[in-house]
């Protein structure tokens, strides 16, 4: 029994795909599975293709070949990836393999022997090769092979910014470490330049992704060059300096986070408050069972002094259930547990098995009835707290920013929502006036389990 989609909440924002090809110009299209940080990945490839002169194409009828950057972070997202990779075949027939699961490349072409090529995880090289043996390119030199803006694949008006590759943790569940190896940081200067251009490109959030962004730096010591040092606090709070939204994602809750909350705490600083936190479970047995930090109760003192230097702070966070060795009381204590932490915005996978986790070879694992049950128990006390939550917010005035606008409303996020993952706040009057990347003041009206409407202020 495997995680369909809709409970693995991992996922980036689909692909948008808006350039034109010249007549005779090589194009190469991209399917672009999995997280945000594979997202990055597909941007880059592109970014450089496009800089060699081919074109890019959204459909596999207009694409000389495709790219299938695959995950490989559960059987589920394996098994999403064997078909994208099967419906590339059948639907264009020349497909070049590359991301995480490309790490298994016996695995993949034991599956589909014609594909063309099988390339790791950001192995970038070997994939603009295989793209060179595949479609020859064939550059005008009045248009192409000049130096090119990146390629986004999300809307203009936000960003993925990734910090580091890697991981140095061993969670016994995980396979990351050994599918994209440990920690490297990449230099601050470097993404402080990064972030700049994407700020005067019409940017106005940035995402921070990384595999542990609280641990970015560490692998080098920290460096500090050109004016920027490599540690979380002070890129924060040099990314926050850009005027654009900074909101991070997958920190781990080490002591030094608490230095990133007064930050938050103020406005003028940039820096969302909000925090990306993956706890995986309440329970200390079960956290040292899935080898991760297992002061769950301190964690707790931790969150209620987060929330008496932030009040508004929004914290979200990902769970699994039915973890090997899982009792009813232990998954209780979680429940428990996530009363007391009173999460904003929470996601949940029921555990399974992945191809090389230390985890599968652990006693007791739990039946699939009982995993679905208790997932379903989970999301709705989660759903609850939610719900709640939002409730609170009627009446009060938030900042959103507009993702998408059509005939019936306008699909906005307030300081609280990540793109794709959380929640939305809806205008639906007098929104027509309104486009992608605008920031504006919303009065609450209404509230849901997970979404907001509103209406703007002054109207």
């Amino acid at each position: 029994m495997q995680n369909p989609p809709d409970l693995r909440p991992d996922l980036a924002p689909k692909a948008r795909f808006t350039d034109v090809a010249r007549p005779g110009q090589p194009t190469i299209g991209m399917v672009s599975l999995g997280c945000p940080k594979a997202l990055v990945d597909s941007e880059r490839i592109l970014t450089r293709l496009r800089a060699e002169g081919y074109a890019i194409s959204p459909d596999y009828a207009g694409a000389d070949a495709v790219i299938v950057n695959t995950c490989g972070f559960l059987d589920s997202a394996k098994a999403e990836s064997l078909d994208a990779i099967g419906e590339a075949l059948n639907e264009n027939g020349k497909v070049i393999v590359t991301g995480c699961l490309g790490a298994e490349p016996d695995y993949i072409t034991g599956a589909h022997p014609k594909v063309l090529a099988v390339t790791g995880p950001h192995q970038y090289e070997q994939v603009l090769d295989a793209v060179h043996g595949a479609v020859p390119p064939s550059p005008d030199p009045f248009v192409d092979l000049l130096p090119a803006r990146g390629i986004s694949l999300t809307p203009r008006h936000f960003s993925y910014l990734k910090i580091s590759e890697g991981c140095n943790h061993k969670c016994k569940f995980c396979i990351i470490p050994d599918m994209r190896g440990r920690l490297q940081s990449r230099p601050a200067h470097a993404v402080m330049r990064e972030a700049e251009k994407l700020v005067e490109a019409g940017v106005r959030e940035l995402l921070v992704i990384s595999q542990d962004t609280s641990a970015y730096g560490l692998d080098i010591r920290h460096a500090e060059d050109r004016g920027h040092r490599a540690h979380i606090t002070d890129l924060a709070r040099d990314l926050g300096s850009l005027g654009a939204w900074v909101r991070l994602h997958y920190v781990y809750p080490y002591p030094h986070v608490r230095d990133l909350i007064p930050l938050m705490a103020d406005p003028a600083s940039g820096l969302l408050p909000y925090l990306d936190i993956p706890f995986q479970h309440g329970h200390p047995d079960v956290l040292k069972r899935m080898a991760r930090p297992a002061a769950s109760a301190r964690t707790l003192d931790e969150i209620a002094a987060w929330r008496s230097m932030a009040p508004d702070i929004t914290l979200r966070s990902t769970f699994i259930v039915g973890y090997p060795g899982e009792t009813e009381a232990e998954f209780d204590y979680m429940l428990d547990w996530l009363d007391e932490a009173q999460l904003d915005r929470v996601g949940c996978f029921k555990y399974e098995n992945v191809a090389g986790a230390r985890s599968n070879d652990l006693p007791d694992h739990v039946p699939e009835d009982v995993k679905q049950e208790r997932w379903e128990r989970f999301m709705q006390k989660a759903q609850a707290i939610s719900e709640a939550k939002l409730q609170a917010k009627v009446g009060r005035h938030l900042q959103v920013i507009v993702d998408e606008v059509d005939e019936e409303a306008a699909t906005c996020r307030t300081m609280a929502d990540a793109p794709e993952i959380d929640g939305n706040l809806f205008i639906d009057e007098g929104h027509e006036i309104l486009k992608p990347g605008d920031m504006l003041t919303v009065k609450v009206d209404e509230a849901g389990e997970y979404d907001l409407w509103g209406r703007m202020v002054g109207s």
